[in-house]
């Protein structure tokens, strides 16, 4: 049974539409669909939110598949390089992922943010998991500065890189309530592997 994770992002949560949607539309294509809750999602930390996943994700193997927004892709960077070194999953799905971001509106966001930026990922030890890795960007995300981010996800895994017109950080304040590329692309992974 092929199983998707769904990740929201710094200060979301499962119910967000586009979240809601893709749980929907995931479940529509035969998927066993967990849309998780993470912990504390205003003061996001790397421990809680990979302790998170380790209790929720059952026996990850080639039938896993995360999709992750935002912060949430970091997460799930983070939980993929804990596990034992001959895990494969099927993919990742990193809708709006970063490496670093810009334009925070103040300190304590900044705060939040600083253990994400500086503590490594071992990249290495992410391609040996999958090779399907897909990074969905926006032209004019307020956040994610896009050609660093574009080049890192590819040069880092390897990812395969969509980037879409208008869609700011793919969230419900950007308008955003669909992102039927999420499917299409999850559709196309089950395919390749």
């Amino acid at each position: 049974m092929k199983k998707v994770y769904i990740v929201h992002g710094w200060g979301g949560s499962p119910k967000e539409p586009h979240i809601a949607l893709i749980k929907e539309e995931a479940e529509r294509h035969g998927f066993t669909a967990y849309a998780l809750s993470m912990p504390d999602t205003n003061f996001p930390t790397i421990p809680a939110w990979v302790g998170k996943l380790r209790e929720s994700v059952e026996t990850p193997d080639q039938d896993t598949y995360f999709i992750a927004h935002s912060i949430g892709g970091q997460a799930v960077m983070r939980y993929l390089e804990t596990l034992p070194e001959d895990t494969k999953i099927g993919g990742v799905i990193f809708l709006a992922g970063w490496f670093v971001l810009t334009n925070l509106e103040g300190p304590e966001e900044e705060e939040v943010c600083k253990p994400w930026v500086e503590t490594p990922i071992n990249f290495a030890s992410l391609r040996t998991k999958t090779k399907n890795y897909t990074a969905i960007l926006s032209d004019n995300d307020t956040w994610v500065p896009l050609e660093v981010t574009k080049e890192k996800f590819e040069k880092s895994l390897g990812a395969t890189v969509l980037v879409e017109h208008g869609k700011g950080h793919f969230t419900e304040d950007d308008g955003i309530i669909e992102v039927p590329t999420v499917i299409g692309e999850l559709q196309k992974m089950v395919g390749a592997t």
